[in-house]
């Protein structure tokens, strides 16, 4: 699991159907690179999330029918950054 922050939606209106219904997030780590993840809980910009990754994300979406290898787990309420 990753901690990342949600940088906007991502709309897209053309889909394979293993992603037709789902929320798509952009995120960035801390040192600026990009991911794509569906999100099943809602994130809004600026949320600081944990994401599930790997062949554990398509459990973490809640249907085994998304295709996905990135999911949003959940929103971070509070996160005191330590290190760096």
């Amino acid at each position: 699991m990753d901690i990342l922050q949600v940088v906007s939606p991502l709309v897209c209106t053309s889909r394979i159907p293993g992603l037709a219904k789902t929320s798509l997030r952009v995120l960035r780590n801390e040192a600026g690179a990009y991911s794509v993840a569906v999100d099943p809980v809602g994130a809004r910009d600026g949320n600081w999330v944990f994401v599930v990754s790997g062949s554990a994300a398509r459990y973490a979406a809640g249907d085994y029918g998304v295709l996905t290898d990135l999911t949003i787990g959940g929103i971070i309420d509070h996160w005191e950054k330590t290190g760096k």
